[in-house]
């Protein structure tokens, strides 16, 4: 086996371009150079000038640094275009010094490809850029903590929506930002258990004290050993969303007129009342209501003054009742009243009430003529064979028919 030289196993496997020039000329250059300048041998490259190979745009600096006078000297590393045999371009980070080679005055010039590199870093600077941006500009709030919950970065939109600026926030504990401590807990649990939450909610204060409706998406930060580091994520301001989903909903369940509940929603209601109360076997008693003669008030006083009408009626209906009791509108000038741990003599004291309160009222059209109204009611309390609520609703209602038949303005109970 022969042995081969030191010199060349060096030059053979040494990763960076290396060239030897004597008077500006290639002498001698490794196989990275070859590679580098895309030559099959040495002999493409021996007695040409550097200058060849160096950009037209990049020659002034390059010369500038060949020609620098002295038998010993060192260019520090920079970035030139240069030529290869094959005409195209490639960007390498070259250095260079003066020494002796065999007596002779030479350079030594080394260069690494940046050519991959300037790419990356170009595609870098833009998606760096780009995040920058995206950071600066987004309204979602992103933010990062340690191990101890300490805000380590933050996204300036915290400050519209908070009060903070980023700066101020950071090295804060995030837990002294929530209204309270159950959701910061119940948060951090939830991370540790799956290593994501999506869309928790949560609510914040704000630096100047309002408290702001939040829903989380974030997720486990794990350092290089696994074990939790922290907590990245993004938040962002939802009350706007659950006030909207709020004014649906009371929309949806509301009667616009006289801002009780509607039929469907006042039904569904008494449902869930009225099971619960079969099962656990207490009382409640029904109510169903009807102002007398209704017809007659718009017909003769109009429309606009009818509904004003039930509206002062809901008003006065809803003073007699508590909390816990149903109202609801069930169309026209219908009504109907659930109460709670209630049986019939007890919601008889209560329909007596509502009945003398509406009887005392006065009204007044357009015409300055004053009027009033009565109303007739209806009562019936649930009985342990009763399945389902209409069976309830039916002997309220056919009490209801009874108090209307025997002259209106009165109670009756079934």
């Amino acid at each position: 086996m022969s042995l081969i030289p030191q010199s060349q196993l060096f030059n053979d496997i040494l990763p960076a371009a290396v060239i030897i020039a004597v008077d500006g000329r290639v002498e001698e250059a490794n196989q990275a150079a070859l590679n580098l300048l895309e030559a099959q041998d040495l002999s493409e490259l021996t007695g040409r000038e550097l200058s060849d190979f160096v950009h037209p745009l990049d020659q002034p600096r390059s010369q500038a640094r060949v020609r620098r006078e002295g038998e010993s000297f060192v260019n520090p590393a920079a970035k030139f275009r240069i030529r290869t045999v094959k005409g195209a371009y490639r960007m390498v980070l070259l250095s260079s010094r003066a020494f002796q080679h065999e007596g002779r005055d030479a350079l030594m010039v080394s260069g690494l490809d940046m050519t991959d590199h300037e790419a990356l870093d170009a595609q870098m600077r833009e998606s760096e850029h780009n995040f920058r941006r995206l950071f600066t500009n987004m309204q979602d709030v992103y933010y990062r903590t340690d191990v101890g919950g300490m805000l380590v970065q933050v996204s300036p939109s915290v400050e519209a929506m908070l009060g903070y600026s980023a700066e101020e926030l950071k090295g804060e504990d995030v837990r002294r930002f929530y209204t309270e401590d159950t959701d910061s807990e119940a948060y951090v649990q939830r991370i540790l258990q799956h290593g994501r939450v999506t869309d928790f909610p949560a609510r914040m204060r704000s630096k100047f004290g309002r408290i702001v409706d939040i829903s989380l998406n974030s997720q486990a930060i794990l350092d290089d050993e696994g074990k939790f580091a922290g907590i990245e994520g993004i938040f962002r301001d939802v009350s706007q969303r659950l006030e909207m989903e709020q004014e649906l909903k009371r929309l949806a369940t509301t009667d616009a007129l006289t801002n009780i509940e509607n039929r469907r929603a006042f039904l569904e209601h008494a449902d869930h009342v009225f099971r619960s109360a079969q099962r656990y076997g207490t009382v409640v008693s029904m109510l169903m209501l009807d102002l007398d003669l209704f017809k007659t008030v718009n017909d003769e006083h109009g429309h606009i003054v009818g509904d004003q009408v039930l509206v002062r009626f809901a008003e006065q209906v809803k003073r007699e009742l508590r909390e816990i009791d149903l109202f609801g509108r069930l169309g026209g000038e219908e009504f109907c009243v659930l109460l709670q741990h209630t049986n019939a003599e007890q919601a008889g004291i209560v329909a007596e009430r509502i009945r003398n309160r509406i009887s005392q009222l006065r009204f007044f059209d357009d015409d300055g003529a004053n009027f009033s109204v009565t109303v007739s009611i209806g009562i019936s309390a649930n009985q342990q064979e009763d399945r389902q609520l209409e069976r309830l609703m039916e002997r309220a209602d056919r009490a209801l028919y009874l108090a209307k038949h025997e002259g209106r303005d009165q109670t009756r109970c079934i």
